[in-house]
């Protein structure tokens, strides 16, 4: 009998886990696995184009050193033909050599390859950016898809991303320098993570970035906070008390 009892305590546990479990499924989690996604696709694009380029340059080594967009190039070769990428490009005598049918094919098969990993990149960040507008909007509007669901990946979810102060988001993504720093104080600290990236420190001057980091992590962190006790949308004002700091500091 008390056994009996053991195990329907047991097999109610294990109910009551798995109920959790599946509660703990947000949407926020999603964003992280995406960004992670993404991350990752970047590194494989990034091989397979090295390998791509390599390989077609033994056979019309010119058209690839003009074509620097890697999704452009595969695209190019895809569609046209040697004879009608060095008459585009102009190019009289190509130092390419001369391969069989067999051997072209196979390059391309390997460009299209890369073409259909292109366009499941791009799928993605579409799914990433509808993620992004209905959990997070105000988040969004500031920081952008990008930014903003990096900083999501880096916090580890939207919750605690709101619970940190606008310091901790400045410096989201450069774990590494803020070490180095504490460890040793001539190293001097950073003064901005994955923030390098927006639109709006860049615009700014050189010495001026720290600044306009500091107040982009401070409007971040309110419309993380504000997406997260799910408020009212207000990302548009947000977004313009930045970009007008932005013009005081350019």
């Amino acid at each position: 009998m008390f056994f009996m009892d053991l195990q329907k305590l047991r097999e109610k546990a294990i109910q009551t886990v798995k109920a959790k479990l599946r509660q703990s499924v947000k949407e926020d989690v999603l964003i992280v696995q995406v960004v992670s996604g993404l991350e990752e696709l970047d590194k494989v694009l990034n091989l397979l184009s090295k390998r791509l380029r390599e390989w077609y340059e033994l056979y019309n080594p010119e058209p690839s050193r003009m074509l620097t967009d890697h999704e452009m190039f595969a695209n190019q070769i895809l569609t046209k033909s040697k004879k009608d990428l060095l008459r585009e490009f102009k190019i009289h005598d190509s130092m390419g050599a001369e391969l069989s049918k067999k051997d072209v094919d196979a390059i391309l098969n390997l460009a299209n390859q890369l073409k259909t990993t292109f366009e499941y990149k791009h799928s993605q960040e579409l799914y990433l950016e509808s993620l992004m507008k209905s959990l997070c909007p105000n988040t969004t509007a500031v920081a952008g898809v990008q930014i903003g669901a990096k900083l999501i990946s880096l916090a580890g979810s939207l919750d605690r991303l709101s619970s940190f102060p606008a310091s901790t988001v400045q410096l989201l993504g450069a774990e590494k320098a803020l070490f180095r720093h504490l460890k040793n104080k001539r190293n001097l600290p950073p003064k901005y993570g994955i923030l390098h990236e927006h639109v709006l420190v860049n615009k700014v001057s050189m010495n001026n970035r720290g600044r306009m980091a500091r107040t982009l992590a401070d409007k971040i962190s309110i419309a993380a906070k504000i997406d997260f006790f799910k408020g009212k949308y207000i990302g548009d004002l947000l977004l313009k008390q930045v970009e007008k700091k932005a013009g005081e500091l350019r």
